[in-house]
């Protein structure tokens, strides 16, 4: 398919993997992109310092569902450390690219990421 969108992310945004939400999840990060109207919620399990899953609910352009995807995909099995490490030019690589207007929403991946384990650190210090 011929267009602005790589193929890795057509396929992630047609087959979008773990989306959905983890029922007492360790971490939960929410972030909007208040000009494109584009909102991601990112779920994390987290058991002994390792990322053991990772699920989303994503309101926006398929480039946010793509970038959504891939994030979860990326950090499965990774710990907290190396998870923090991800950039928004490292999920943007992973899918091929992005378009110039739709790096955003790897931008909002990688803050739903940061906020999902801030929220888990936090929780953690109040146990």
């Amino acid at each position: 398919m011929a267009g602005p969108y790589s193929e890795k992310v057509m396929d992630h945004f047609m087959n979008p993997r773990n989306m959905g939400e983890i029922e007492n999840a360790d971490g939960i990060g929410e972030v909007g992109n208040p000009v494109c109207g584009d909102v991601m919620k990112l779920y994390l399990k987290i058991e002994n310092g390792v990322i053991v899953d990772a699920k989303f609910k994503t309101f926006g352009c398929g480039a946010a569902i793509a970038t959504s995807s891939i994030t979860t995909e990326l950090i499965k099995g990774k710990t907290i450390e190396e998870a923090l490490k991800l950039t928004n030019e490292a999920v943007a690589e992973a899918l091929g690219g992005l378009p110039p207007a739709k790096m955003h929403c790897s931008v909002l991946a990688e803050e739903a990421l940061k906020a999902a384990i801030e929220d888990y650190r936090k929780r953690k210090k109040e146990q």
